[in-house]
C-alpha cells in the first residue's frame, strides 16, 4: 500500500463515504488523501502527527483533516486496553458538484473549510454531534447527507484547536512519503533515547546536510525542534497520568538528560513550567 498518495476506496456513485475502524491500532502509515476526513474517536488514545505538529488524541475527540494534509495516528496500545474504534466520514469539497459549497445558503459552513486546512481537533464535542456520528450506520444515503450538512454547521460553531502550523497545498510523492514514514517511525520508537543527526540521516538514507534541508523544507522546522515537541508531548501525558512521578523522573523518561533544559523547553511549548502544568491539573 502506498504511503503517498493514499486513495480512499469509493464507487463513482458515492459523494462521500462513512467508515468504521475497529482495530488494535489505527492505520499507522504517514499518508495524505484528497478527501476531507472527519473522525470521531469512540475508543482509544495516542498521538496524531499532522503536518508539522504532534498532538495527543483521546476517547471522545473529533479530528478533522483538510484535503492533502499529511497525517498519521500512533495508537497507544497499552492505554487503549484492547481495540481502538473510530467513526469517519470522507468527502471532497467538490464531491457534491463544483461550487456546491459556494451557494449562499451554505455560507454558514465557510469557517469550517477555512479552519480544516490546518487540521482541527474538537474536544468535549456536544452530545448532539456524537449522536449524528452514531446515526450514520443506521440511515439511508439521503439522511446521511442531511446529517453531514448539520455536522458541518456544528463544527463551524465549535471551539477548535489547530493541528498544524501551515497549509499543505500539494500531494507528496510516494518516495517522499516512505522516507518521512521511516523517520517518524524511528523517532516515535526511540524519542526517549539520544538520537544523533548521523543516526537519523542514515535512517533517511541521506547525508546530514541534505537531511536537514529536506526535513526543514517539508515540516518548516528543524528535526531537533520536532524531536523536542514529541518529548514534551510525552512529558505532558506523564504529568497528567502519573502524578506520583517527580518532574525529574518525567524529564528523564521523556528523553531529557538536563532538567534545566527540560523546564525551559516545556515552558516554550506549553506556556507553563512542568510544575505549573502539574499544579493546574491538580486544581482542575
Amino acid at each position: 500500500m502506498k504511503v503517498f498518495p493514499f486513495k480512499i476506496p469509493k464507487s463513482s456513485e458515492e459523494a462521500f463515504i462513512y467508515q468504521e475502524d475497529c482495530e488494535t491500532i489505527f492505520y499507522d502509515k504517514y499518508h495524505q488523501h484528497e478527501e476531507i476526513q472527519i473522525s470521531y474517536i469512540k475508543k482509544g488514545e495516542g498521538k496524531i502527527l499532522v503536518g508539522d505538529m504532534i498532538t495527543e488524541y483521546q476517547k471522545g475527540d473529533i479530528i478533522i483533516l483538510g484535503s492533502n494534509l499529511p497525517h498519521v495516528f500512533k495508537s497507544d496500545i497499552t492505554e487503549s486496553k484492547g481495540m481502538s474504534v473510530m467513526y469517519t466520514v470522507f468527502f471532497t469539497e467538490n464531491g457534491f458538484g463544483k461550487g456546491f459549497f459556494n451557494l449562499p445558503e451554505l455560507n454558514i459552513v465557510e469557517p469550517f473549510f477555512t479552519a480544516i486546512k490546518n487540521g482541527i481537533q474538537i474536544r468535549d464535542a456536544k452530545p448532539s454531534i456524537i449522536r449524528k456520528f452514531k446515526k450514520f450506520k443506521e440511515v439511508d444515503k439521503y439522511d446521511r447527507f442531511i446529517l453531514l450538512m448539520s455536522m458541518l454547521k456544528s463544527f463551524s460553531q465549535s471551539d477548535k484547536k489547530h493541528l498544524s502550523n501551515y497549509v499543505f497545498n500539494k500531494p507528496f510523492t510516494d518516495a517522499e512519503g516512505k522516507r518521512m514514514q521511516m523517520v517518524f517511525d524511528f523517532v516515535m520508537t526511540h524519542y526517549q533515547k539520544n538520537i544523533t543527526l548521523d543516526e537519523i540521516a542514515q535512517i533517511a538514507n541521506m547525508t546530514k546536510n541534505a537531511f536537514c534541508k529536506y526535513f526543514k523544507t517539508r515540516t518548516k522546522k528543524t528535526f531537533f525542534q520536532f524531536l523536542i515537541e514529541i518529548r514534551i508531548e510525552h512529558a505532558a501525558k506523564l504529568l497528567m497520568k502519573n502524578k506520583e512521578l517527580s518532574i525529574i523522573e518525567i524529564s528523564e523518561l521523556s528523553g531529557f538528560n538536563n532538567i534545566s533544559n527540560f523546564n525551559r523547553k516545556f515552558k516554550e511549548i506549553k506556556k507553563k513550567t512542568p510544575f505549573e502544568f502539574k499544579n493546574s491539573l491538580i486544581k482542575s
